[in-house]
This record gives C-alpha cells, structure tokens and sequence, in this order.
C-alpha cells in the first residue's frame, strides 16, 4: 500500500503522520526510526503496541543461525548470522485511572507524529478519551544522541485535559520481546525465539539495569534507564525487576491543566570480550553523562552535530517539492547509520529493521559511502575502518576458495561470509573491487592518505591478489575473469563481466600506484616490482567485450547472442518470484544496472557515443527488480541527454520508503537507494564523476527541476554548486589555498575562496530517442504516482 499524501504532508525538514495509520505501523516504524550507528530504534509506539515489528538493535550485535541446504557444498558457510531485537527501552505505559492508553480503545481525539530531520528527534502529539471519559494529552520526543554513543533518551509528558485524575506511568527494560515470524526455516525461527539469556538484573527507585548474552555468538550486552520525575502534589517513583524486565511506575494526581513530567535515560553497551561489571559500569557511566548533560543538553547537542552536517550535506531542490523532502530524508538516514558506527558495519537496512538479517553488502561501499565521503568523510573512513578490521577473515576466506591474496563477504555482519547462494553470494567477487575502490575514493576525495598508511594499503594488495589469481591470461594475451557474476543476478556464473572486469582493473591500478606512494610498507607485505607489474600487465590486458555489428557492450561475454526475453508473457515482477534461474540465466533481461553502472563508476573507459547505444540498448531489458537499479539509471539518463527519464527515475529511487513503492519498506530501509537520491541529483544533474582523480561537474536539470544547490567537501575545500538551466555557480570556502581547479563539462576551470564563478551550463543533446522500458517497468513517474495517490 502507497503511503498517502493526506496523511503524510511533504515538507522540506519533516516527516509527518497527521493521524495515526495503524495499518501501515510497519512502514511508518521504519520511517520514524532513529539511530545514530550503534544504537538504532524503531519508531514504535511509546506504549510499546499496537505494532509491526518491535526493533531496538546493536550494531554488530547479532546471533549464529544455521544456513538451510538442500544440498551443501564445498565452500558454502555452514552458519549465518541475523540481528538480535535487543532489550527495548522505549516502552512507557500510561494508565488512565484504571485505563491503559491505548490506540485501539477509547477515542483517539488527535494524533500526530513528525520526524525533525534539523533536530534528529521523533515527536509525538495525541490526546486520548479513556471508555470512562477520562482526557489526556500526551506529547513525547525521543532522541539516539549523535555525541553520546551509547545514549538514548525520552521526554514524555501527560497532561490531564478537563478533569482531575489519577496517571500511572510504567516505564519498562523489556528482553526477548515477541518477535513475527521472519523465516520459513524453523531452526531459525528456534534460534531467533527467545536469543537472549539473562545474566543479571538490578533495580533501584529510580531505575534498573539488566545484562543479557546470545547463546550461540556469546555476545554479552547491557541496558540502563534511569528516570528524572517532574509532578505537582504528591508522586511515588518504585522499581521493580526480573530476569527479562525492568520496571519503574510513578504514580501522581492531576487536576486539569496539570501535568506529569518524565525525562527517560536509556543507555546501551554491548562487547564479545568485556566481563559483566564492565558493561554495567558502561551502562551506568552512559547514564550518568546523560544526567550531567539534561534532556536540555541533549537537545541542544543534537541540534549543533546536525547542523554542522547540513553545512558540509545539504541537497536544495527548487521545483520538485517530493524529491526535496526525500534527498533530506535519505542524507539524514545515511548519516544516521554511519555517525557513531564507529568501525562497525553499515547494514543494508541499517538499524531500522531486521531485512536482510541485519548484513552488510556491497551497497555500503558502492552506494553509501561516495556520499558520506563528500559529505561527512569521519564516517566514511570508520566504515572503512571496519572494512579493513575483518582483512584476516577474508583471507581465510580467499584460502578456502583456493586464491592468493583476500575475498571479502558478498553479505556479513561480523566479517564471515553469511551468503548461502554460490551464483548471488561468492560469485560476485567484484565487492572486492567496490571495497578497493572506495579506499581510493576517499584517499583521492579527502586528499588524506592516513587511512591508505593505517589499513589501506593492506585491503588493496590483497584484493589485488585475489584478482590476479582469479583472472588469467588467455593464449592471445588477453586478461579474462571466468565463473563471476556482476551486479545483474539474472546473468550469473559468466566470463568477463564488463563491470567486474573494469572494477577489477581498476583495483590492480590502485594497488600498484599505493605501493609505489609506500615501498616500506609494500616491501613488509612482500610485494616487490615484480608483482605489481603483473598488476598492471592484468589491468592493460583486461579483455572488455563489444558487440561491433550492435555498437554496444555485451553485459558479458557472449550476452547480445543470448535469446531475447519474452516480456510480453512475463509480467509479473519481481521475475525472481515468479520464473526459474534456469529461464532467467540464459535470456538477455536484467535485474539491475550493471553494463550501466560500470559507465558510471568507470565513466572515463567508455566514449559519449558509447554510453548513448549502451543505455538505449539495456534501457529494453532492465526490469529493476532491485532497489539499487532506479539511481543508476538515473545517473546515466541524464548523462545520455534522456533528462525528463532521468528524473522520473530519480523520483523513484527517492520516494521508495516514503511511498513504500517496493512494498517492503516495513522490513527496513532501503538505505542505498536513500543513498541514491544524492547521487542521483548529484551525479545525475550536478555531472559528478571522479573516476579519473579528479572533480568533474557537469550540471544540467530537467524541466521539472528550476534549481539545484549542492555541498560537496573536496581536499579540505567546501565546494557549493548552484545551478539553473542556464548557469552554474561555484563558490569555494574553507580551504587549504586560495584556488582549486576542476573540471566543468569537460574543460579545467580555476574557482576560488575570494569569489564565486559563474559559468554557462552546457546543454546535453541525446544522440537518440528517450528509450522504452520492458512492458510495466517504466519508472513510477512523478505524475503516475500523484494519480495513485489521488485514487
């Protein structure tokens, strides 16, 4: 179900629910989650029901699973891990005389919700009739604080309406809670049933600590609250515990008009090696610099780490007020998932929900991390970081799949590959290259070769390694890739992939120059000259396929030869739901941009020409049955000249959580494709590539577009690009020198910190027609889906 205009209002800073929609508590949980990188809440009722998924998560935190067979193989993980819903403190119970507040009983009188993207809160607004006739208003703002890593907090507040009466307020630590059934495996349902064993419980007045561990991973955590209490008149605060909850109640009349105060600490603090005191200590240590700081505090601190990420991020949207909304949306998300998360991963869903078991893939270093290098750069080195941390697991990985060097995880949470299919898990080996390749995009972007020195160098020579054992030189001298599949899981197990091909050419390149910028380095990790000339010797011989009687790049070798696929009787999509691999591997249809994407991440290795045939041809056999597809086709439309496509496909990747357009937006977030709006007015209208070191803009706007106004950080440099359908404007600030150079539609031009540089935009002419997409795959357009929303 689409979520509605009438209920969800767009507006530039806020996501807002104007009455309460209890059948989409799902998507708006997901929505209205918050998360700072190691702490993520679902945005669940205060009450704790009704719901859709319970969810407060760890990042990191997580459980061993068996991975289901029907038959195993050589290689194949024998454990998966999944996410743990752990202790949840957001629970407050309100009880009206001898009524408990809850939505679905008495009268719900008002009800709002918004999400404060400026603020980095979640606010709720509702007054309530009791059966009895008892009113109340009750307003709450609950925040997972950006500077306090292990630190959430909760105001909430009742006021008694007409009438004088007796609240109760219980305030709860709650463990194991009940979970919906996630897996039709039931060992994994057994497994995720009840994963935490309790260890220890306190309880005082004011609050209660409880420690838990997970049986299998033995992951220990603990959770705290504590409670400041403001009530007129007379008010008793008591606490009680047990092994899987913790409860404080405060108990206090009101007359009419008065009202009932309650400032709500949590803190969270989780290690696999830390002993049970310390993580107590943690928790208790959280709470006290909660304390010292006040809810006052929090607020302010909140609001001051947010704008100083504004500053350095925000995206302005002049004439498409949805696509406004959702760029902020995405940014805020993004920087949600990565702002603490502190050599943790960056999960696919980040901490909004349990889709896909709470794993990392590719998508973190291909989709999430070009923004957080532009936009917050700390971030994007953390995730990094965590990337290079799990280097020893991906080489035991690499050694069990008989290669030289490393093969990281196509999915994971801890570092182990979690990936029970060969041809979409361990087959796409080019995560390897996307990892590589982001350590050289923040290297070249931030101008900072610390993170090279520190853990870089490492990831790239072993990744280089892979590539050199896993690829061969055939008898014509040519470097071929076999038995690897691209980003299209629809044409998997394939020889030489244009995309993984390139990636990999570029990781050999990468790798050679870094050990050339750290010979010391290089020498203690045992490359010599020797090696990394074979590097580049691969690199320069990598076969990149072309059709020359189509004019096009096959996706992979032997792909335009392939039979054509019959959309006409195939309409039902997701195809992977609906047909057998043994139909959908050898036909010419794709799950998503991937000869497309190699255009964009490796723009300089294809001609103008070139791209226009490559995104008319695949443009016919794309079904975007993946979240990930819509930005990239974004991206390339608009460098084809296709503006007015370009821009419905980036109102899609844009409005796919806020209108739930993929339908799964109760599971989690989909925050690679919020990554993708960005990139898709970035990359797509502002022209931004920096494949070739340097930083290349290009902007031109669709007609649905007036102006777009974007930050970038580059070399120490803030850059503002501010452009129209005629101008673009480049103003420079905060930077090491004066001036800097970069490259405006191709041409080098000098900006500089003493005044901005107005140029005119180049107009882009498509070579060719706007091209069709297979029958009931054209994007969800901007007035295709006002229509729905109307009806």
């Amino acid at each position: 179900m689409m979520i509605a205009d009438d209920a969800f209002p767009v507006e530039p800073w806020h996501v807002r629910e104007t009455e309460l929609r209890t059948d989409l508590l799902p998507q708006t949980e997901s929505l209205f989650a918050l998360s700072n990188g190691h702490i993520g809440l679902r945005g669940n009722l205060d009450e704790g029901e009704p719901y859709g998924l319970p969810g407060t998560y760890l990042n990191g935190f997580y459980e061993i699973r068996p991975l289901p067979y029907a038959e195993s193989g050589f290689g194949y993980p024998e454990d998966g891990q999944s996410i743990v819903n752990v202790t949840n403190g957001k629970i407050i119970r309100l009880i009206v005389e001898d009524e408990p507040f809850d939505v679905r009983y008495g009268e719900l009188l008002s009800h709002e919700r918004f999400l404060d993207m400026r603020a980095g809160t979640l606010t709720r607004h509702a007054e309530w009739r009791s059966p009895a006739g008892k009113q109340v208003r009750v307003e709450s703002t609950r925040l997972v604080s950006l500077a306090q890593r292990g630190l959430a907090a909760i105001e909430y507040v009742v006021q008694a309406v007409d009438d004088g009466m007796r609240i109760t307020v219980q305030s709860e630590l709650v463990a194991n809670e009940d979970q919906p059934e996630t897996s039709g495996d039931p060992r994994v349902a057994a497994v995720l049933r009840n994963p935490l064993e309790p260890l220890l419980h306190e309880v005082d007045e004011n609050g209660a600590l409880l420690i838990h561990r997970t049986r299998s991973s033995a992951l220990t955590m603990s959770a705290a609250m504590y409670h400041e209490v403001e009530a007129p008149g007379r008010v008793t605060v008591s606490g009680d515990a047990r092994e899987d909850w913790a409860r404080t109640t405060v108990v206090c009349a009101l007359k009419a008009g008065e009202r009932l105060r309650i400032v709500k600490y949590l803190a969270y603090a989780w290690s696999s090696l830390r002993s049970r005191p310390a993580l107590r200590d943690q928790a208790a240590a959280a709470i006290a610099g909660a304390r010292y700081t006040g809810w006052d505090g929090l607020l302010d601190v909140q609001r001051e780490c947010l704008d100083v990420f504004w500053d350095g991020a925000d995206v302005e949207v002049d004439g498409d007020a949805d696509c406004q909304q959702a760029v902020r949306f995405g940014l805020f998300h993004v920087f949600q998932a990565s702002a603490r998360a502190e050599q943790r991963a960056i999960a696919g869903k980040g901490l909004t929900g349990t889709g896909y078991d709470g794993h990392a893939f590719w998508d973190t270093e291909g989709f999430v991390l070009p923004v957080l290098t532009y936009t917050a750069p700390h971030a994007a080195a953390d995730a990094l970081r965590w990337r290079a941390s799990t280097l020893d697991l991906a080489r035991d990985r690499a050694k069990e799949l008989d290669l030289e060097g490393a093969s990281f995880p196509w999915r994971t949470i801890a570092g182990e590959e979690c990936s029970g299919y060969w041809p979409a898990g361990t087959a796409a080996f080019h995560v390897n290259a996307d990892i590589a390749l982001a350590f050289e995009r923040y290297r070249v972007v931030t101008g900072d070769d610390s993170l090279e020195k520190g853990c870089g160098l490492d990831v790239l020579v072993e990744t280089a390694r892979m590539w050199r054992s896993l690829g061969h030189h055939d008898r014509y001298g040519a470097w071929r890739i076999d038995g690897v599949t691209g980003p299209d899981e629809y044409t998997a197990v394939v020889r030489d992939n244009v995309f993984t091909n390139l990636m990999a050419a570029a990781n050999l390149r990468v790798a050679a120059d870094a050990c050339s910028r750290h010979p010391d380095a290089a020498a203690e990790l045992g490359v010599d000259t020797e090696e990394t000339a074979a590097w580049r010797d691969a690199a320069d011989a990598v076969h990149i396929p072309y059709d020359e009687e189509l004019g096009v790049h096959p996706q992979c070798e032997g792909f335009t030869t392939l039979r054509e696929w019959d959309f006409r009787d195939n309409t039902e999509y997701p195809l992977l739901l609906h047909e057998p691999y043994v139909r959908l591997y050898p036909a010419q249809v794709v799950k998503q941009a991937d000869l497309v994407l190699a255009m964009q991440w490796q723009s300089h290795a294809f001609t103008a020409e070139q791209k226009a045939r490559n995104v008319d041809y695949y443009e016919r056999r794309t079904t975007r049955d993946s979240s990930l597809s819509a930005c990239t086709q974004a991206v390339m439309c608009a460098e084809v000249g296709h503006l007015e496509l370009a821009h419905d496909y980036t109102y899609e990747a844009a409005l796919i959580d806020l209108r739930d357009l993929h339908h799964n937006t109760g599971d989690g977030l989909h925050l690679a494709s919020l990554a993708g709006t960005w990139t898709a007015l970035v990359a797509g209208f502002g022209g931004l590539r920096d494949d070739e070191r340097v930083l290349a803009l290009d902007p031109q706007l669709p007609c649905g577009i007036n102006r777009l106004r974007f930050r970038l950080c580059w070399r120490n440099f803030r850059v503002t690009v501010d452009a129209d359908h005629d101008h673009v404007t480049y103003t420079l600030r905060d930077g090491p020198h004066s001036t800097l150079t970069i490259r405006h539609a191709g041409r080098a031009l000098e900006i500089s910190t003493d005044a901005p540089t107005t140029v005119e935009v180049r107009e882009r002419q498509p070579l060719l027609p706007t091209p069709k997409q297979p029958p009931g795959r054209e994007p969800f357009r901007r007035s295709r889906v006002r229509s729905d929303l109307q009806a």
